[in-house]
């Protein structure tokens, strides 16, 4: 008797631990000043045809299979001309033949279409499905990633479905320049990366010029400053002084056993002959 009660004892206790049917994905990724992180389960095809019967027409699907799929924005962002807070939404999505209609929503727990409920929307984006090669496995992914915009496609079976998200860093970043170049200890004053901003960005180059020149003084066997210097002055014509300072960035990274810089430099130079 006492020895049928521990075989029971056993047997209550043990658990069997197989691989989830649709397993898991959370992706961060960096984006403007935060950044944008995805959640969602990866359910296969497994020979069953997709669209239009495992995932109908016309109904709300959770984008995914198991769990709700979120999105959690560390930042402002714009979706569909709709600007939504920093925070955490839901994403689910009304696929069709010829259009999608991809839903952010306050909803973090939609699994089902009877958990969905229209007045949780923050936004609604049209989306045209694209034909890729057959994908097995349901795949999200960010591409195309600038400081400003990115893509979050939505792939399975032979279908590409693209959600474009946009953010704002210009007011934010000149903010912070005005207010940490108006610090009194200059020596904590941003000057490369002000200067990086403004030559990447279309911005005044004589400023950046101007900021270059202090980040140099305070930093001079900075061959990387030295080497963006010159790009900048050949941006603005100075074809003599860029090739002075090219070829400075090249000694100092020399000295500094920099081989990536030496060769930036070069493919500079060769612009300049």
């Amino acid at each position: 008797m006492i020895g049928c009660l521990l075989a029971f004892a056993f047997i209550t206790k043990a658990q069997l631990k197989t691989p989830a049917p649709s397993s898991t994905q959370t992706i961060k990724q960096d984006f403007g000043l935060g950044s944008i992180e995805l959640s969602y389960s990866r359910p296969n095809i497994k020979g069953r045809k997709i669209y239009g019967d495992l995932v109908p027409f016309g109904k709300v699907w959770r984008t995914g299979a198991n769990q709700a799929t979120t999105l959690t924005f560390a930042d402002e962002v714009t979706i569909g001309g709709t600007k939504i807070p920093a925070g955490k939404y839901g994403l689910v999505s009304i696929p069709d033949k010829s259009a999608w209609t991809l839903i952010i929503t306050k909803q973090l727990d939609i699994t089902s279409p009877a958990a969905y409920k229209q007045e949780n929307d923050v936004v609604r984006v049209q989306a045209k499905p694209q034909s890729i090669k057959k994908a097995e496995t349901f795949t999200m992914q960010f591409a195309n990633v600038k400081s400003t915009s990115i893509e979050l496609h939505i792939m399975w079976d032979q279908t590409d479905v693209v959600l474009p998200i946009t953010t704002d860093i210009e007011t934010k970043v000149m903010a912070q320049i005005d207010e940490l170049m108006k610090k009194e200890d200059k020596k904590s004053h941003p000057y490369f990366g002000a200067a990086m901003y403004y030559m990447d960005n279309g911005k005044d180059l004589n400023q950046a010029l101007d900021w270059f020149n202090k980040a140099a003084e305070q930093n001079p066997k900075a061959f990387w400053i030295l080497h963006q210097r010159a790009n900048c002055l050949a941006k603005l014509g100075k074809k003599q002084e860029a090739i002075e300072s090219a070829n400075k960035s090249i000694e100092l990274a020399k000295e500094a056993k920099n081989d990536d810089y030496v060769a930036l430099n070069q493919k500079l130079l060769a612009t300049l002959k």
